[in-house]
C-alpha cells in the first residue's frame, strides 16, 4: 500500500564506470560535433565557414542516432537510484538545484554570445555591441504550445541547453508519478517482464517498434539532435525501468553484440531515404517515413548495445569489491566524471566564439577544423578548471555538488 511518506534512504549503488565513460565520451565528443557543424553545408549553425562540405552531416549522423538518446537513458538509470535514496521530494529538490540553477544561469549569462556572433557573422554591417544586443536577447514571450520550451523570443534561446530543459522536465514529471505509483503492482509487472526478457532472446528489441513509430509519425526535430523531443522521454523512462532489475542488465550484456550489428544495419538502411528526400525529418512520403522508422529502431538498438558491450569488459566484478587505491588514470577519470555537466554547459559558446575567428582564415577545411577543435577543447577544460570548480559559488551555479 502506498502512503504519502518518503521512503528511507537506501545505500548508494555500486558505481558503473562504463556509464560515466559514456557520458564523458558524449560530452567531449560534442566539441568535435559542434565544431564540425561550422563546415556543414546543410546545417544552420551560428557561424559558418565560407567553404563547406556535405560529408559532415553524413559522418555526424551516426553519432546523432545514439549519443543524446544514450545520455537520457543513463539519466533514467540514475533517476531510479536517486529516487530510492532521496524519495520524491528530495529527488525533485536535488534536480532543481543541479539542473535548474545552471539552466537559468547559463541561459542568461552564456547563451546570448552565440546569438550575437550569429548576427555579426551573417552581416558584416552589423556593429551593435554585445551589451547593446542583450536587451534584444531578453525580449521574450510565453509560448505554452512549445512546452517545455515555454520562453520564446526572436533571439532568445536555450540553445544547446535543450538537453537540460528536457531532463529537468522529465525528472519533475517523474517525481510525483513515482510517489503515488502502485509500487507492488508495478513490481510484479516488472518482475514478469524481466523474467520474459531473460528467457526469450530478442525481447529487448521490442521497444525499437515504439521508437520507430514515434520517429515515423511524430516526425523528427532538427533543433533537438534530430530526434523528436518526446522520443527522449521514452529513453529516459526506459533507463528508469531498466535500473529496477539487474536481470535487464544481464539481458543487455547478452544481446549487446546482436544489437550493435542490427543498429548499424538499420542506420545504414535509413541513409538513402535521408539523402534523397527533400525534407526527411518532416515529409510524409513513404520513403521519408520509412527512413525515420529505421532511424528510430536503430537508435534503440545502439543504445542497448553500447552500454552492454562496455559492461561485458568487466566480468567477475563484485558489487561489494573494495575500492582500489586511486591511480593517476583513476584521478583523471574521476575529475572528468565530475566535470560532465559544467563541460556540457560551457562547450558550445566557446566553440562558437573560436569558430568566429577561425573561419576567417584561408586554410583547408581539415586544418581549420583541427585548430577549432583543439582550441575549443583546451578553452573549455581550462574554463572549467579556473572559472568553475575552484569556488563554492561557481560550483553551485554550474550544478556541481559542493
Amino acid at each position: 500500500m502506498v502512503t504519502g511518506t518518503e521512503p528511507a534512504q537506501a545505500p548508494p549503488p555500486a558505481r558503473r564506470p562504463e556509464l560515466d565513460a559514456i557520458r564523458m565520451l558524449v560530452v567531449i565528443g560534442l566539441v568535435f560535433f559542434h565544431s564540425a557543424l561550422v563546415f556543414a553545408t546543410d546545417d544552420d549553425f551560428y557561424v559558418k565557414n565560407a567553404e563547406t562540405t556535405e560529408a559532415v552531416l553524413i559522418i555526424a549522423g551516426f553519432g546523432v542516432v545514439w549519443a543524446m538518446p544514450l545520455l537520457f537513458l543513463i539519466s533514467g538509470l540514475g533517476a531510479w537510484h536517486s529516487l530510492q535514496r532521496r524519495g520524491a521530494g528530495g529527488f525533485a529538490a536535488e534536480r532543481l538545484l543541479r539542473l535548474g540553477v545552471p539552466l537559468v544561469f547559463a541561459t542568461l549569462a552564456l547563451n546570448p554570445l552565440p546569438q550575437w556572433l550569429r548576427l555579426r557573422s551573417a552581416d558584416a554591417g552589423y556593429h551593435a555591441s554585445y551589451l547593446g544586443f542583450l536587451p534584444r536577447f531578453y525580449d521574450v514571450r510565453l509560448e505554452p504550445a512549445e512546452f517545455p520550451f515555454l520562453v520564446q523570443g526572436e533571439h532568445f534561446e536555450t540553445g544547446h541547453l535543450w538537453f537540460v530543459v528536457l531532463l529537468l522536465t522529465f525528472s519533475l514529471m517523474l517525481a510525483p508519478f513515482h510517489r503515488w505509483l502502485p509500487r507492488e503492482r508495478v513490481r510484479r509487472v516488472g518482475d514478469r517482464v524481466a523474467e520474459a526478457a531473460l528467457r526469450r532472446r530478442g525481447a529487448v528489441f521490442l521497444p525499437a517498434l515504439a521508437f520507430a513509430a514515434i520517429c515515423a509519425f511524430a516526425r523528427m526535430e532538427e533543433d533537438y539532435a534530430g530526434w523528436h523531443r518526446w522520443s527522449y522521454l521514452l529513453f529516459f523512462v526506459a533507463g528508469f525501468a531498466l535500473a529496477a532489475d539487474d536481470r535487464f542488465r544481464t539481458v543487455m550484456r547478452r544481446d549487446a553484440g546482436t544489437a550493435a550489428w542490427l543498429g548499424v544495419l538499420l542506420f545504414a538502411a535509413s541513409g538513402p531515404g535521408f539523402a534523397l528526400a527533400d525534407e526527411p525529418f518532416t515529409e510524409t512520403t513513404a520513403l521519408a517515413t520509412a527512413s525515420r522508422a529505421l532511424f528510430g529502431a536503430a537508435g534503440w538498438c545502439l543504445v542497448i548495445a553500447i552500454p552492454g558491450l562496455l559492461d561485458r569488459r568487466r566480468p567477475g566484478k563484485s558489487r561489494t569489491a573494495p575500492t582500489p587505491t586511486p591511480t593517476k588514470r583513476g584521478r583523471l577519470y574521476g575529475y572528468l566524471a565530475t566535470a560532465v555537466l559544467p563541460l556540457y554547459v560551457l562547450h558550445q559558446p566557446i566553440v562558437v566564439a573560436v569558430a568566429y575567428f577561425v573561419t576567417g582564415w584561408s586554410a583547408p577545411i581539415l586544418v581549420e577544423y583541427a585548430v577549432l577543435v583543439v582550441i575549443a577543447l583546451v578553452l573549455t577544460l581550462t574554463s572549467y578548471e579556473l572559472l568553475v570548480r575552484r569556488t563554492r559559488v561557481t560550483r553551485f551555479l554550474f550544478g556541481m555538488r559542493s
